[in-house]
């Protein structure tokens, strides 16, 4: 069978690593050929060889039974291979058809010109079912259409091979189901398509055949309807893999936490999104808050944490009144927090990953004395968490935060916070962007903290995750808490009523 790519003895050492070590990867016309590992596995790094972003330190690549020589995107590009990043690559104030167009724009007499771009853009939108709005602000469109830009960009470039590095990582689950169907159609007209994942049940549903790469090795390629969820998973972190972590009976004490009756305002729109909501978490026990992703859960936890003001209502933090406390005052006072958006939100990229473990705490001992850093009690203290939770990095403390895999990021908020050990976790999408190895890691530390009487409060959009880790379910939809629920009384398809605002019960 036709192989657009192949990939021959693909090695790329970093100072301190080998990513990819002696890789072999061929791709077919018309298949979805899935990449998957574990994060830090070098599957990212294959792809960005491929794209020309890295180059080789040996093998060779060969486009259609050709070698070439692919020393940047232009040269990628110029092949008919796109890349669709995990971090989208689009200039937010540009409007769709602007991104679209960039470095490939159409000129007359030294004028930019848009209007045949932008037919363009309509019509393989509608050729491929995408429904892009070409005028529309990239800041005003949702994750998945910012996604769609990104597909289309490739297709304006006349791609054959389309790489997707992690694509569904940030989608919604009704999202996810219309990236699947665009691809397939990509597919079934004869694209390639590399799809980069660590989830699974989307190589069930999507992939022909899966290459699977642990510690920069290849392990295997298979055909995906010849294996099984299990034996991939043994491949992929190279031992036995628990899907379901076991946990005891919870050991429920007095409430830590509690939100009495809060609103919280949001500039976006304008109005209050969290709406007279009222609830507590209590020591030895993990509340989970389930939902369709944009019903509040976002606002809900920046008005506990500080980054947004409350519109309205009281917090309490063990009996205490922390309503007008700032940022850094409920940090102090005991809240952790694992934010959604890791990269805004939970680190300093152009800080070392040992300055990103003493973010909040860098101002007392033993990480200071006489208003000096103790640099070696905090690399000693860096290096502890980085061996504790298994954060892969090139080069250990040391390592630039940005130049880490998204799910090592994740990895060191969660050693950070955990490690300071306050009396509130709160963790938003803990595991978003994980592999199964990783996930499994972090819902044990998560019970850990429970069962240590910690008060443990979770946002999830996966009903998997919510019933996994849940003692106590809470449902927002529309910013109202419009249910509470044992998850051993319950089912997910109740769970989906009152998400979808079909169904809500009155909560005291």
């Amino acid at each position: 069978m036709e192989h657009t790519i192949e990939m021959l003895n693909i090695t790329k050492e970093f100072p301190g690593i080998k990513a990819n070590d002696n890789i072999n990867l061929r791709v077919r016309k018309g298949e979805i050929h899935a990449l998957l590992g574990e994060n830090g596995a070098g599957k990212t790094t294959l792809m960005s060889v491929l794209f020309g972003l890295y180059q080789a330190d040996e093998g060779e690549i060969r486009v259609w039974g050709d070698k070439a020589d692919i020393r940047n995107p232009n040269d990628a590009n110029d092949l008919g291979i796109g890349m669709v990043h995990q971090h989208f690559k689009l200039v937010n104030r540009f409007t769709v058809a602007e991104n679209i167009v960039l470095g490939a724009e159409d000129t007359h007499r030294g004028f930019l010109t848009y209007d045949k771009a932008v037919e363009r853009i309509k019509s393989l939108s509608r050729q491929y079912n995408l429904n892009v709005d070409p005028h529309a602000m990239v800041s005003d469109i949702s994750v998945g259409h910012q996604q769609r830009v990104e597909i289309l960009k490739m297709l304006y470039r006349d791609a054959e091979i389309l790489i997707l590095d992690e694509p569904t990582a940030s989608l919604t689950p009704q999202e996810i189901d219309e990236l699947m169907q665009i691809l397939k159609r990509l597919a079934s007209e004869g694209k390639s398509i590399v799809f980069i994942t660590h989830k699974l049940e989307e190589i069930r549903r999507i992939a022909d055949r899966v290459t699977i790469l642990r510690d920069g090795k290849q392990i295997d390629t298979v055909e995906v309807k010849n294996t099984t969820n299990k034996n991939l998973a043994e491949m992929m972190v190279g031992r036995e893999v628990v899907f379901r972590v076991e946990k005891a009976p919870a050991r429920i004490e007095e409430p830590v936490f509690a939100a009495d009756s809060i609103s919280v305002y949001s500039p976006t729109v304008r109005k209050d999104v969290v709406k007279n909501t009222s609830f507590d978490v209590k020591s030895g026990e993990i509340l989970v808050v389930a939902g369709i992703e944009g019903n509040g859960q976002s606002e809900l936890v920046y008005g506990i944490t500080g980054l947004n003001p409350l519109s309205g209502g009281r917090l309490y933090l063990n009996q205490k009144d922390i309503t007008g406390y700032d940022i850094r005052e409920r940090s102090l006072a005991g809240i952790s927090h694992i934010p959604e958006d890791r990269q805004r939100h939970g680190l300093v990229l152009d800080f070392s990953l040992e300055y990103n473990m003493i973010l909040q705490n860098y101002f007392q001992t033993p990480f200071q004395s006489r208003g000096f850093l103790q640099f070696d009690v905090i690399r000693e203290h860096a290096e502890r968490l980085i061996d504790n939770f298994d954060v892969r990095t090139s080069i250990g403390a040391p390592t630039l935060a940005r130049s880490m895999s998204g799910g090592n990021q994740q990895k060191a908020i969660l050693a950070r916070e955990i490690d300071r050990g306050n009396d509130l976790l709160i963790a938003v999408q803990p595991t978003r962007g994980l592999d199964v190895g990783a996930i499994e890691s972090i819902h044990k530390q998560i019970i850990a903290q429970r069962d240590a009487g910690k008060a443990v409060l979770i946002i999830s959009y996966d009903l998997n995750e919510v019933f996994t880790l849940a003692d106590r379910i809470l449902v927002m939809y529309e910013g109202e808490n419009v249910g509470e629920f044992d998850p051993a009384e319950t089912s997910e398809s109740e769970l989906g009523l009152y998400m979808s605002g079909s169904k809500r019960r009155e909560t005291s």
